[in-house]
């Protein structure tokens, strides 16, 4: 190994968000986790919801997003579609006058 190109490895302290505390190995000396095996819902085996970033509402905002744009675009062949039916309305409404 090359002297003097490797990070200090030192005994970590890591924290969870629950509380509970280990020490580990790492190049950083504490790290804060917002879980861990205490509280993480595979381990506990109870379901819990973690959206620390609102992760969950902002996919739902922009998927909801894309459908309205959506459904107000309309392709080439619904405006002809469109067009066509609303030319026919129109004779249809001259010839009965």
């Amino acid at each position: 190994m090359k002297d003097k190109i490797h990070p200090e490895y030192h005994n970590c302290q890591v924290t969870c968000a629950c509380g509970n505390t280990f020490t580990t190995g790492s190049t950083m000396k504490e790290i804060r986790v917002e879980m861990c095996n205490v509280c993480h819902p595979f381990y506990t085996g109870k379901q819990r919801f973690v959206d620390t970033a609102r992760r969950v509402e902002k996919f739902a905002e922009r998927v909801g997003k894309k459908d309205a744009a959506a459904a107000t675009r309309k392709g080439k062949k619904v405006k002809k579609a469109a067009a066509t039916a609303k030319k026919a309305a129109k004779k249809a409404t001259k010839t009965e006058a």
